[in-house]
Order: C-alpha cells, then sequence, then structure tokens
C-alpha cells in the first residue's frame, strides 16, 4: 500500500475544519481533508442554516396572528411547501455540498469523501466511499474535527421504531398531525415551536425539571410559559419508559403513568461524539472517551490538533471557527492569542430568543464567586410596551462582585441574540460594572433593559 506524505490532514469538515483546511491550504502547506458525509457538517445541511430558515417562517406566521392586537386585523394561511423549498432550494441545494467541496478544491486541498482514521502519530487511513484504502503521513500533523451525532435515549423500544432527529426534520415535505418531542434542549426547543406555528399538535417531554437546563432557570420557565401560550404542551420531570410504533402511530409510556399517542416523534435528547471510530488508541488516547482534552492552542497530543463539539467547550459552529483560527496560528506558527473561553456566547432560537454568555448564577457561585445579581423584564421597558404582543424576555447579569465585573448574563426576548452581543463585550473584555452604569443607553430600545437589570444588582452572596 502506498503512503502519501503530506503537510497536514483534516479529518471532518465542519465549519471548522472546512475553515482550518481552506487556510491552511492558502497558506502553501499541501492539505489533504476527509468527510465522510457533507463538506461543511451539520450547521448548513440540518443545523444553524436551515433551521433559522424555519424559525424565520414560523415566527412570521407568529407575527401575522398578532397583528390584530397592534394594527388591524390580519390572516395568514402557513404553508409547510414553502419553507420545505427554501430548505431544499436554497439553504442546502438539495443536500449537495459539491460548491463546498469547490471552495476547499480551489484553495488547493485534496478533498475525500470517506472514512478517515487515525493509524499512529502524523498518519491517517481513508477509506473512501468506493472501498479503497488511501494512507497518509503528515509532515505537520493531523487535526480532527470529528464532530457529534444525535444521541438515543436508553429507552426500551424506541430504537426499533421511526424515530426522527434533526435530520430528518429539516428535510420534511409533509407535516405529522401530532409530534412528541423528545428533549427540552435547543434543538427540542426550536423544533417544537416551529411545528406548533405550522399547525402541528406538540408535546415536549423534558426529563429534567425545566426547559433549556443550560441556561438560568428564569429562562426555561419564561419560555414554558410562552409555549403555554401558544398550544404547546409541556411536561418537565418526566422520563419516557417504553416506546412503540403500530398501525402508524407511536405510543409511548412516561413514568407518571401517562400514555401518548403521535403520528411522528422527534428525538432531540442530546448529541453523541464521534470520537469511537476515529482510531485514537493509535495514539495513546481513549475511544470511549466523551471529549478530548486539548490545551490552549488546541492540541490533543503531538502533531495532533481537535477543534469542536469534541473539545468539550461548547457544540456551538462559533465555537468551531474560534478554534480553527487559534489551532491554525498554532500550526502555522504564527503565534497570537491562544484560545479562552470565559465569555462563550449562545443563543436559542426560539420566540423570545434565549442566549446567554458566560457563567450563570449557579455556576459562579460553584466557583466560590462572591455574587450578585439583577434582573429586568424586557416587557415591562418602554420598548416592551410599545412593542405589545411578542415582547416577552428578561435580562439578567451576574456579577463578581470581589472583582466588580460580569461573569455571565441572560437576554431574552426579541431579538434576544443581538442584545446579547453587547453583554458578550461586556464578559470578554472584563467591563467594570460602573463603566456600564455610566453609558448612555439609547432610548427606547430592548437593550436599554440592561441599564435596569445593571441597577438592581444587590447583594445576594
Amino acid at each position: 500500500m502506498t503512503q502519501h506524505e503530506v503537510d497536514l490532514v483534516v479529518i471532518g469538515t465542519g465549519p471548522g475544519g472546512e475553515a482550518l483546511a481552506t487556510g491552511a491550504a492558502k497558506a502553501g502547506l499541501e492539505v489533504v481533508a476527509v468527510d465522510k458525509h457533507l463538506v461543511g457538517g451539520e450547521c448548513p445541511y440540518y443545523g444553524c442554516i436551515p433551521t433559522k430558515m424555519m424559525v424565520r417562517g414560523s415566527d412570521l406566521v407568529a407575527e401575522v396572528r398578532r397583528a390584530a392586537a397592534v394594527a388591524g386585523e390580519a390572516t395568514i394561511s402557513p404553508a409547510w411547501s414553502t419553507v420545505a423549498r427554501r430548505l431544499d432550494e436554497d439553504a442546502t441545494t438539495h443536500w449537495d455540498d459539491t460548491i463546498a467541496v469547490d471552495r476547499l478544491t480551489d484553495a488547493g486541498a485534496t478533498v475525500h469523501h470517506g472514512t478517515g482514521r487515525l493509524s499512529g502519530p502524523r498518519q491517517v487511513a481513508v477509506e473512501t466511499a468506493d472501498g479503497e484504502v488511501v494512507t497518509y503521513a503528515a509532515r505537520r500533523g493531523v487535526v480532527v474535527n470529528p464532530g457529534t451525532r444525535p444521541a438515543l435515549p436508553p429507552v426500551e423500544g424506541l430504537a426499533d421504531t421511526p424515530y426522527w432527529t434533526n435530520r430528518d426534520a429539516v428535510r420534511l415535505t409533509e407535516l405529522p398531525g401530532a409530534l412528541v418531542v423528545v428533549g427540552g434542549g435547543p434543538i427540542g426547543c426550536e423544533l417544537a415551536q416551529v411545528f406548533a406555528r405550522f399547525g402541528v399538535r406538540v408535546t415536549v417531554v423534558q426529563h429534567g425539571p425545566r426547559l433549556l437546563p443550560a441556561n438560568e432557570p428564569e429562562a426555561g420557565e419564561l419560555l414554558a410559559r410562552v409555549f403555554a401560550e401558544e398550544g404547546i404542551r409541556v411536561l418537565t420531570g418526566v422520563e419516557l419508559e417504553r416506546a412503540a410504533y403500530a398501525d402508524g402511530a407511536f405510543a409511548l409510556d412516561l413514568d407518571s403513568g401517562e400514555q401518548l399517542r403521535a403520528d411522528k416523534v422527534l428525538v432531540a435528547a442530546g448529541r453523541t461524539p464521534n470520537l469511537d471510530d476515529l482510531g485514537l488508541e493509535t495514539v495513546g488516547l481513549d475511544p470511549t472517551a466523551r471529549s478530548l482534552q486539548v490545551d490552549e492552542w488546541l492540541r490533543a497530543g503531538d502533531g495532533l490538533w481537535a477543534i469542536g463539539d469534541v473539545t468539550g467547550h461548547g457544540a456551538f459552529t462559533h465555537v468551531s471557527m474560534y478554534q480553527q483560527a487559534v489551532a491554525l496560528r498554532d500550526i502555522l506558527d504564527q503565534g497570537g492569542e491562544s484560545a479562552t473561553y470565559h465569555a462563550v456566547p449562545h443563543v436559542t432560537f426560539t420566540d423570545p430568543e434565549v442566549g446567554g454568555v458566560g457563567l450563570t448564577e449557579r455556576q459562579a457561585r460553584d466557583a466560590g464567586l462572591t455574587v450578585r445579581t439583577g434582573q429586568a423584564d424586557l416587557a415591562q421597558s418602554s420598548r416592551g410596551f410599545t412593542h405589545g404582543a411578542g415582547a416577552h424576555g428578561l435580562i439578567k447579569v451576574v456579577e463578581d462582585a470581589d472583582r466588580g465585573v460580569l461573569v455571565g448574563a441572560t437576554a431574552v426576548g426579541p431579538a434576544g441574540g443581538e442584545i446579547l452581543g453587547f453583554l458578550a463585550v461586556a464578559v470578554h473584555a472584563a467591563v467594570p460594572v460602573a463603566t456600564l452604569r455610566t453609558m448612555i443607553y439609547a432610548y427606547p430600545t430592548f437593550h436599554r433593559a440592561i441599564e435596569t437589570a445593571l441597577a438592581d444588582l444587590s447583594d445576594e452572596s
């Protein structure tokens, strides 16, 4: 078997992997990029981009329905076919990655559709789609960006049913009458609201005590109230024990004794890292691990870098893109700033949007900080008053009182993810709260509620 010598091999071309491979090739390195599915990864085909198109459609439906309260009668006839066409044609080009492959090859990289596995330090074996095995020795090293796949909870009978994941959800051309969503995290909440607004009867089953468990409790509680207003049934603190499928219908048994029946089931119960078939054992790493330990330059070993979801610093496209830039500078010996994660922002694109950055109040207390918190009700702000229907929201800030800086914040509301940008800068740069209080906040805006939340900071340590 012939072994090819190159500078760099990138296994997994999600957004971070694709960008790193492109940047390395443009810098003059001989680069090989490998992906077993679509170049570009989950985000452009099954995640960020298509789901936000779905959200956009559902938000417009909701806005028209709110019109009567603020502008007069208006009607809409929601048509999922319009959304499905946009997903197929505009978002994913029929789930074809030719454009992404061409971007990489135009940059000078070699692209393989196939399975890349480590076979030793700086060694990679690629099994291509036609069964050929090509081996590479990488002079600079290997970057792994394998991503994650939908997790299947250990529920009796569930694996034997035709359940959906997010990949099925974005390819739908027809909607079911009734849907059960298993999981109340960001994916489950976004899709539950989208489908409900297009006329599907939706029930969300969340084993934990609230929706969006990674966010502040106030955010999940507010979203649950909004869901109830929109007719979405939310069951928290319950476990799905058994699942069965017969005659075109699901039967789901809960530990509460209730049985749910639905046309379809969407499983959105977390993600599993794609580390089990990566050949980690050949470089002394554990293939059963939930994440790869990396240093501040994303090094997982000698001549080995890891970026993206599997590093455990947040399963977000923006984290992967941030990490690839740091790793690429290291690969190219360019220096610069290494990676830090004290101000990682994240947004759930429900209506209202739920944005968070840095530490939650609980995380800050668990870290031993002297904590003060402040809150403001977005609906009670001047902009919330003028906005009218749909102005649900809140601002919450978490201060390290000893240093007088924000270490975390939450923005829930219309454009909550955009409001979060202000708070992310404050947390990232450790802007003193005293300085934030001296700012002039535009009136009447949603972000002006930040000033109110800062004024509400009180001793709670």
